[in-house]
């Protein structure tokens, strides 16, 4: 228990601070399109199942990213801070259910988190299809591979791991 605690603080803390400092855009603002990552937070929501909630719609989108290096790393900017804040709740949520020891919140808090994971996961490696610079589309592919070694589970992340996905997707747009 204390371990998932720290866990929930360190990375908590770190990607939601982290992920704002990859955009140079104040939070809100972005000229990209939303509609590459409606899987990353959709679902967390609603409780659809993975990635094919980004559906027909996502194709919109893909049109506008396509080559565009820098709306993509506005993105996935945006996406990890999304990804942080559903993963930090993820967190919060695995430990009220585990503390009431309640079998079914715990199950359905663990599912959850899994979705999360795995839809962050579908939207870097989404957009490293769309990346047209090389650096680019190999860093989001990579940090893609990473969240899905995660298999669901965001007990995984350490200070380490999203500081060096972090500096991954900063070097990649010239940022690091």
């Amino acid at each position: 228990m204390r371990r998932l605690l720290c866990v929930t603080a360190v990375s908590g803390a770190f990607l939601l601070s982290g992920a704002g400092c990859s955009s140079d855009e104040p939070a809100g603002t972005a000229s990209a399109p939303t509609s590459v990552t409606p899987g990353a937070s959709a679902p967390a929501a609603g409780g659809s199942a993975g990635p094919a909630a980004a559906g027909p719609s996502a194709g919109s989108g893909d049109a506008a990213l396509s080559g565009n290096s820098e709306a993509i790393c506005q993105q996935a900017a945006k996406t990890g801070g999304d990804a942080a804040k559903n993963f930090a709740q993820d967190l919060k949520l695995l430990i009220d259910a585990q503390s009431a020891q309640d079998a079914d919140q715990v199950a359905k808090a663990k599912a959850k988190t899994t979705r999360d994971v795995e839809n962050y996961s579908y939207a870097l490696t989404d957009m490293s299809k769309l990346a047209a610079d090389p650096a680019l589309k190999a860093a989001l592919a990579d940090m893609g591979r990473q969240v899905t070694a995660l298999k669901g589970d965001v007990t995984k992340l350490d200070a380490d791991r999203l500081t060096k996905l972090q500096e991954t997707l900063d070097q990649a747009c010239g940022k690091g």
